[in-house]
């Protein structure tokens, strides 16, 4: 059944005017300097990329070859080497400058960003917004995770141990279409503080911001080849990436990851990878529903849903189930979608084609299944050619595809819940663990829910914004929604190689020939309960 309410779209649609020959575009001029920041590609066909707003093009982009990329990274295990030099203060030094210097422009990102991903102009901004705390985190605490550290010795005062942090080399980045300044920032700034060099593979789609913060980087300090960008299919370069880096980041599809896990494995080296997910949100019966529903909107539509921690699925307690769902569904009716370069439209476009069939196809399954569409549930071909309206569903069951599969995009389902175990239980009940969301008048009440849903980050009273911009506290998956994590210490440790060195004094830790054996064991077992008693 599809219902009768309207998604209403802004009235005025109209990107401002063409300039350099591509509408909404920074210009060809403009574009053509920063992709000529790309390494690599001059021997192979070039792929020209559209914005998803008009269709028009954005760019033409060199492809690298298996051959490029293996020269790429020997160049950058030679600039690595002369950063490492550098100390870890100077380095967040660069990171500090970017801050500034990101900030000041973001004028022309914040277009590159809505022109290249489709996006509306505060999602663009929030790419902006992280992209400075990232860069400010590490640029103020980089040398602390960094500094040797100092630890108890087996024996107090005759031994002396500590921990030292070596960079892992060239790190291999491969990053998504969805965020890309932002997770830009997120995975290459901390590598980069940690003394690594990076070899960066954007998405073809937003290539641009990345590059864009790439030339920032320079002129904020960073050392030319210590960060390099290489484009270029997974088929055709993914090999090299794999067998070249000393540690690989990926953030993509869970099969993807899969796949390159078990490259990476071989070659006993370490990777981090953020997966997908089928997000939950869980409106507890004492919340405030005016602000739950408000909550749900930004949490399943920012970036037309097509943000890894988006959620996916909604469930409501019955007490309140049908005042949040008449809130909800209005509010998400109510949307101004739009792809002006301005503030004014509050949801974009999709971004590829690819994700719209997706969109569409889960939508058309569930609703020739019986699910009822609460709102939306249409392409708007007439704001775009990638547009399509924010959609809530109902009576989603488990035989229709957005009950378990992730959607990528605009689309919610709501379910009813009289017990809260029963709620966690259905919200656990997925192989992905990515984000989730609770809603609670009650802080602790909402915390205690919080800590039993399997989920790599969890917002009380926030859909995922919360924990997205606490850069101090580790983001990522559990099951099969990823492994490792970034941000706080953790985000740029991972890129470093521990050592521990340890001083001998005096007593060696083993008996003199002179002293038998089990004399020593004695003695040494009444040292160890002395020890345990003294602070460490």
């Amino acid at each position: 059944m599809t219902s009768t309410t309207p998604v209403n779209a802004v009235e005025d649609t109209s990107l401002p005017p063409t300039v350099g020959g591509v509408a909404g575009a920074p210009g060809s001029a403009r574009a053509a300097q920063l992709v000529a920041r790309v390494t690599g590609g001059a021997d192979s066909a070039p792929v020209r990329m559209r914005a998803p707003f008009t269709g028009l093009p954005i760019a033409t982009l060199p492809q690298a070859t298996d051959a490029d990329v293996r020269a790429v990274f020997a160049g950058a295990r030679t600039a690595q080497r002369a950063w490492a030099d550098r100390s870890p203060a100077e380095r967040a030094r660069v990171l500090t400058r970017l801050h500034d210097l990101v900030l000041a422009r973001q004028d022309e990102v914040l277009d590159l960003v809505q022109v290249e991903a489709g996006k509306a102009r505060l999602d663009a901004f929030d790419e902006v917004s992280a992209t400075a705390l990232v860069a400010a985190y590490y640029g103020r605490h980089a040398a602390k995770f960094l500094a040797p550290r100092r630890v108890a010795g087996v024996i107090p005062g005759l031994t002396r141990a500590g921990e030292i942090r070596h960079p892992k080399g060239v790190v291999g980045i491969i990053s998504p279409w969805n965020y890309p300044l932002a997770l830009t920032a997120m995975d290459v700034l901390p590598a980069l503080a940690a003394g690594n060099a990076v070899v960066q593979k954007p998405d073809n789609q937003t290539a641009l911001s990345a590059l864009w913060l790439h030339e920032l980087a320079e002129e904020a300090g960073l050392p030319a080849g210590t960060w390099q960008i290489v484009l270029g299919r997974g088929s055709k370069i993914g090999t090299a990436l794999v067998e070249e880096s000393d540690y690989l980041c990926f953030t993509g599809s869970t099969p993807t990851g899969k796949e390159l896990a078990g490259q990476v494995a071989k070659r006993l080296t370490s990777y981090s990878l953020e997966l997908g997910g089928k997000n939950p949100m869980i409106v507890l019966p004492d919340a405030d529903v005016a602000k739950a529903a408000t909550g749900a909107v930004t949490a399943c539509f920012s970036s037309a849903g097509q943000l890894c921690v988006s959620v996916e699925r909604i469930y409501v307690h019955e007490d309140i189930r049908d005042e949040f769902t008449r809130a909800f569904v209005a509010r998400t009716a109510a949307l101004r979608l739009g792809g002006a370069l301005d503030y004014h439209a509050q949801m974009g476009s999709l971004t590829s084609e690819e994700q719209l069939a997706t969109v569409s196809a889960h939508v058309e399954d569930a609703r020739a299944k019986g699910a009822s569409v609460l709102t939306g549930g249409r392409a708007r071909p007439d704001l775009g050619p990638l547009f399509y309206e924010p959609t809530v569903l109902s009576g989603v069951t488990p035989e229709m595809r957005p009950f378990a599969e992730e959607t990528f995009g605009p689309v919610v389902s709501i379910y009813g819940y009289t017990d809260v175990t029963d709620a966690i239980e259905r919200a656990n009940d997925t192989p992905f663990g990515l984000n989730a969301s609770v809603w609670s008048r009650n802080g602790r009440a909402g915390w205690e829910v919080a800590a039993r849903l399997k989920a790599g980050t969890v917002n009380v009273n926030e859909g995922y914004a919360a924990t997205f911009g606490s850069v101090g506290v580790p983001m990522g998956g559990m099951k099969d929604s990823g492994v490792g994590r970034r941000n706080g210490a953790e985000g740029l440790l991972k890129y470093t190689e521990s050592q521990s060195i340890a001083l001998q004094r005096g007593l060696a830790l083993r008996p003199p020939r002179a002293v038998p054996g089990s004399l020593w064991s004695r003695g040494m077992t009444f040292g160890l309960k002395a020890l345990r008693r003294l602070p460490r």
